[in-house]
């Protein structure tokens, strides 16, 4: 079964512009399932709100104000009292991809990195809602800034996104001499500072019922993501996309081991239970918080490993 949907992960530690173009062909099992969905201009998708449109939706008693033409005559004739029909009103949903491609996601054990994992996720948010008829846009924040890019119908805007994306992606770099060491020393609050300000940017940039997806390892403060996210999440829709490497989620075999990120090295054994025990229970208890963060009615959260395939399962719309 694994090997079937080989061609359909992307891997290594870089991704191509190429390889997130030809996910739109990938299959989408949104095109048979009905979303639900919110919005306030007219669109292809079926609102929760009701009011005049072309799915009907129920029949209830008149009420001063409704519309005379819709009368259900033969429901009024039945029951001797005016009843009314109600329509599903058609909505527009624009959808808004945050990106995370910063020093923090380029990290991954098996099969790819963090970063690449983020980007395929995006490009399949991205093709899948562009097929369903929705406005497409997002944001993609790398170390240092970010790139906007305003929701379009069109697949060249789509393009434009993904292309950053690669962009962003292929300007991490473990291993860049002096000068790269001396950027991975940035301080964290310097890159929180970069992050804050691209969600401030979606939040001027959306204004009511958009669906945002926020793509990241969500590696800093609960309280941070709780700021922003809530505010998101007042008037539009956010889901939460965890990316995660299994070594985070668990400890490799016991045995001595030596890791680096280019500027200092470390040396580990993990052959201590209690160790293990408590490593185990700190990506839990990250797992835990988001998961609560998303128990607001208008977020929801999914988790994926880097490891994790194939993805054509998962519907985005």
């Amino acid at each position: 079964m694994r090997a079937a949907h080989a061609e359909s992960i992307i891997k290594g530690a870089y991704v191509s512009l190429d390889s997130l173009l030809v996910l739109r062909h990938q299959p989408n099992p949104a095109a048979v399932s009905q979303a639900k969905v919110v919005g306030n201009r007219a669109g292809q998708k079926l609102s929760k709100i009701k009011g005049r449109g072309v799915d009907f939706a129920e029949v209830r008693p008149y009420q001063p104000g409704d519309d005379v033409r819709t009368i259900d005559w033969r429901v009024t004739a039945r029951k001797n009292k005016p009843h009314t029909k109600v329509f599903r009103e058609e909505r527009e949903r624009p959808t808004l991809i945050t990106v995370d491609q910063s020093q923090n996601m380029f990290f991954g054990s098996k099969v790819r990195l963090k970063s690449v994992t983020a980007a395929e996720v995006a490009a399949r948010i991205a093709w899948q809602n562009l097929a369903a008829g929705d406005r497409v846009g997002g944001i993609v924040i790398g170390n240092q800034d970010q790139v906007l890019h305003k929701p379009y119908r069109t697949t060249k805007s789509v393009a434009r996104f993904l292309n950053d994306i690669v962009k962003y992606n292929h300007a991490l770099n473990s291993d860049a001499g002096d000068a790269g060491k001396a950027e991975k020393t940035r301080k964290s609050t310097d890159l929180l500072g970069n992050f804050r300000e691209g969600l401030l940017r979606i939040r001027r940039l959306s204004s009511t019922n958009y669906r945002i997806f926020v793509i990241s390892d969500f590696a800093y403060p609960i309280a941070f993501w709780k700021e922003h996210l809530h505010q998101l999440a007042r008037h539009n829709q956010v889901v939460l996309v965890h990316i995660y490497d299994p070594i985070e989620a668990e400890l490799p075999p016991a045995d001595h081991y030596a890791v680096t990120d280019g500027a200092s090295r470390l040396q580990f054994y993990t052959g201590d239970n209690r160790l293990r025990d408590k490593y185990r229970a700190r990506h839990a208890a990250h797992i835990k918080h988001l998961q609560s963060l998303c128990s607001h009615d208008a977020m929801s959260f999914i988790s994926i490993r880097t490891n994790t395939y194939p993805l054509d399962h998962l519907s985005w719309v």
